[in-house]
């Protein structure tokens, strides 16, 4: 089941926070290409569990990975419209003024 998109301020932030982690940006990569289970994730990126599954819980609080639950494994997949909405949060920022070329009110 795929998470909704999650658009508060607190899950922009999040987003931005799972995706500052290079063992988390390493998951993510890994999901890229398919569907995993921890055990599998845990074996490509030489990890323990405990230490994936704290990242992994830090990417699915942020709404970026889903979970499924089949026999005793989980298997994470991409929850692709966050990282939409993440994109276009970011594109929005595409056609400001820079700092720079502002004028301060201090002027």
């Amino acid at each position: 089941m795929q998470t909704p998109i999650a658009t508060t301020p607190d899950f922009i932030a999040a987003g931005f926070h799972a995706l500052s982690d290079p063992i988390r940006i390493n998951v993510l990569e890994l999901l890229r290409q398919q569907e995993l289970c921890v055990c599998d994730l845990c074996e490509a990126l030489g990890v323990s569990q405990s230490k994936l599954s704290f990242h992994l819980k830090t990417l699915k609080e942020a709404g970026l990975v889903n979970s499924r639950h089949e026999g005793r494994w989980i298997y994470y997949s991409l929850n692709l419209p966050q990282f939409a909405f993440l994109q276009q949060y970011l594109a929005g920022f595409q056609g400001c003024q820079s700092l720079s070329s502002r004028r301060s009110c201090c002027e």
